[in-house]
């Protein structure tokens, strides 16, 4: 990809972050169709990604997790950067320290408190991030808190509620399990404010930059903490769902990430956890035969119209319908 892409690129060699973004404002125009196939996309490898935790949490500790996801996403993406031809020269110090915000803390977090709660859990949890970064970037002045916004995170999170149901209070019973996933969604929040002053590096070189800071940090603190080379060697199943969670929920996953962010802007990061719940749903149908309830339908059509509000695209027709003269006859 020249053009766009060669900008990102050269972009991405300098060894400042440059000048901060100006703040992005989603409300004045509707996010595109490149944004919302990639936010879709997004939630399959992200929601796969509590279900490799809730199996590898039975057998490894939490942050050796994390460093494996992390140390063995971060060649894997440095292979494909160098098979087209790149080098990986991007501003360290601002990817250290987007890395602590997006991915060491809270994937940490979330590995220990799915020791303690179900998987289900963690992701309906997780669908809070789009509050917190939506107060995040307002009380930053990063992004406007317009009433469409609002009213899409309260569908959105209705529609989450009426996914699970009576379920989260009845496999809910760990209330420091519960802060470990909500102190992740601030973590994301802050990582969504942080990102503005890497938007210019291109998607490949940033997610690979992210992950390899995430792992070079975490390590002391997994090999201290958790003395890795004291385990049992783990079985098949254990080393398939950890190079699912490291290829699949991460490195795959981060070039979408920052591909939303390169053309959608920061305040768009988060709109993929309220998809989470319903990919969980959909492959659990797809790949464990579970029937799609009534339930399951409306929760996702409440998401689905929370999105729609978040988008804008709905409102603006609907003012325009008002005020057009050919329409009030």
């Amino acid at each position: 990809m020249q053009g766009r892409a060669g900008q990102l690129d050269n972009g991405g060699r300098h060894g400042h972050t440059g000048p901060m973004a100006a703040p992005v404002s989603s409300a004045r125009a509707g996010i595109s169709a490149e944004v919302w196939v990639l936010v879709l996309v997004l939630s399959i490898p992200w929601g796969a990604s509590f279900l490799f935790y809730r199996v590898l949490a039975e057998s490894l500790p939490a942050l050796t997790i994390v460093l494996v996801r992390l140390g063995v996403a971060a060649p894997i993406l440095y292979l494909l950067l160098r098979l087209r031809g790149q080098r990986l020269r991007v501003p360290w110090f601002a990817f250290a320290v987007m890395s602590l915000l997006n991915n060491v803390v809270p994937f940490a977090l979330y590995a220990w408190a799915e020791t303690r709660v179900t998987s289900g859990v963690a992701s309906i949890l997780n669908a809070f991030t789009p509050i917190t970064t939506a107060l995040v970037l307002h009380a930053f002045g990063a992004d406007r808190l317009t009433r469409g916004r609002v009213l899409g995170v309260v569908l959105g999170l209705a529609g989450v509620a009426v996914l699970v149901g009576a379920d989260f209070w009845a496999l809910n019973r760990d209330f420091l399990a519960d802060l470990a996933c909500l102190g992740s969604t601030v973590c994301y929040g802050f990582a969504a404010l942080w990102s503005r002053r890497i938007r210019h590096v291109a998607p490949l070189q940033a997610a690979c930059a992210q992950v390899l800071c995430g792992a070079l940090l975490l390590a002391p603190a997994a090999l201290l903490v958790d003395r890795p080379w004291l385990l049992p060697m783990p079985g098949l199943a254990v080393w398939l769902n950890l190079i699912g969670l490291a290829a699949f929920s991460t490195a795959f996953a981060y070039v979408l990430y920052f591909r939303i962010l390169v053309v959608g802007g920061p305040a768009n990061l988060p709109l993929v956890t309220f998809l989470l719940p319903v990919s969980t749903v959909a492959m659990a149908a797809v790949f464990l035969a579970e029937p799609v309830t009534l339930r399951a339908l409306g929760g996702t059509a409440l998401i689905v119209l929370g999105l729609l509000a978040i988008d804008g695209r709905l409102w603006r027709w609907a003012r325009r319908r008002r005020y057009d003269p050919e329409n009030q006859s």
